[in-house]
């Protein structure tokens, strides 16, 4: 996902017909590779305990009791990582379309060349996503961001009456199908990642599950996920300078979003704990709550990190690494992915089987740790994330 400060001709042209190449280095804002950074640990703290062998889990397939470490973590993280990461992601991936097209229609690309741009990138994020699904065995957003981007990208041609139309409409679609999708599935007693809660211990019989699997799944997360959502609104901030926006008004978003988000989860939260239980109707439509407002908590995070973008002058170790992962996001993505299904998947070293939830947590703050160092020393040398060069180089054919 790509962010600038201008919209100057800068940067190698691709194929004819393109005025201009990908952004550079010195276009790009701090705010979202930032978030993105930090997002990376968000969602390896969200799939690792998807990995766990448990008894009991929620309709997520996050598994629920344990210790009272484990019962913490799992309240913590449904009040601020699960359906928190995605969201935000989403919306980045909107403001980088956003921001992709309108950089090259500024710089002279013609319309019909923007839009064969559009499509080659989300063809492309599909392939990758059947690369981490299907040859990696990952938990995979990529294909369903490449998906979402063929079916709303003509919005990104059209006028902000249009755009505002969208987002009501989905808004309401999102408001009627995910509590009758989800009110649903808890009647069937079957959590939405069973298949990762029981994978084979074989990687091709893995493989050739997840292949029959995929369509399926990237149909499925239109329905059961409000996630094309979020990535509408990643258009309309984009549009509105969102992370160029005063601290006053980014401000009141990190605290509106943050605080609805966590309002809108705790129910569901409570009910990982000894102090609540409820009928399978009244827990799915919980976690439809705990979802949809977790669209509110990505606006705030993304607010939260447009702050502290804004107000860095040097970044620190930490800062300056975060920053170096966001730039590579996609590369450190399949990386993350590429560890928990090593440490964590029963066709390799299946310690999914030994740990519990805090367990995996910590596992999954290691892995995000090493891949900030690695992001680190490439971001010294000048090195670029591997699959983030190849997505350009295919979408730029340069």
């Amino acid at each position: 996902m790509e962010n600038s400060k201008d919209q100057a001709n800068t940067g190698a042209s691709g194929p004819k017909g393109l005025a201009r190449g990908s952004v550079s280095v010195k276009e790009r804002l701090v705010a979202p590779d930032l978030a993105r950074g930090f997002m990376l640990l968000v969602i390896a703290l969200a799939h690792a305990p998807l990995w766990l062998s448990a008894s009991e889990v929620n309709l997520s397939g996050r598994p629920m009791g344990g210790g009272v470490v484990d019962e913490v973590v799992n309240f913590l993280s449904i009040l601020f990582v699960d359906s928190r990461g995605l969201p935000l992601f989403a919306i980045l991936l909107g403001y980088g379309l956003a921001m992709m097209v309108n950089r090259q229609q500024s710089a002279g690309t013609s319309e019909p060349e923007s839009k064969r741009l559009l499509r080659r990138r989300a063809l492309y994020l599909l392939l990758f996503g059947f690369v981490n699904v299907v040859v990696i065995g990952g938990i995979d957003i990529l294909a369903e961001y490449g998906f979402y981007t063929l079916l709303i990208g003509w919005l990104l041609f059209r006028g902000d009456r249009a755009l505002k139309r969208a987002i009501v409409i989905v808004s309401l679609f999102y408001l009627i199908v995910l509590p009758v999708a989800w009110i649903g599935l808890a009647h069937l007693d079957v959590p939405i990642n069973a298949m990762v809660n029981s994978g084979s211990a074989s990687y091709v019989e893995t493989a050739i599950i997840n292949l029959i699997n995929f369509p399926f799944m990237i149909l499925g997360g239109l329905f059961m996920y409000p996630m094309i959502l979020p990535v509408l609104i990643g258009i309309w901030v984009a549009r509105k300078g969102f992370f160029e926006a005063g601290r006053k008004r980014l401000t009141g978003i990190a605290v509106a979003g943050t605080s609805i988000s966590i309002v809108g989860g705790l129910p569901l939260a409570l009910l990982g704990t000894p102090l609540w239980s409820a009928s399978p109707t009244t827990v799915a439509v919980l976690s439809v709550l705990q979802m949809l407002t977790g669209i509110a908590g990505g606006i705030g995070y993304a607010a939260i990190f447009g702050l502290i973008g804004s107000a860095i002058t040097r970044a620190g170790p930490l800062v300056g690494s975060m920053v170096a992962m966001g730039r590579r996001s996609l590369t450190f993505y399949l990386f993350i992915e590429l560890m928990l299904v090593i440490v964590l998947s029963p066709v390799a070293f299946g310690f999914g089987q030994e740990l519990h939830v805090a367990g995996a947590a910590i596992l999954a703050v290691l892995v995000w740790l090493v891949s900030l160092l690695v992001a680190s020393g490439m971001e010294r040398k000048g090195v670029r994330g591997p699959a983030d060069a190849l997505l350009r180089k295919l979408i730029y054919r340069r």
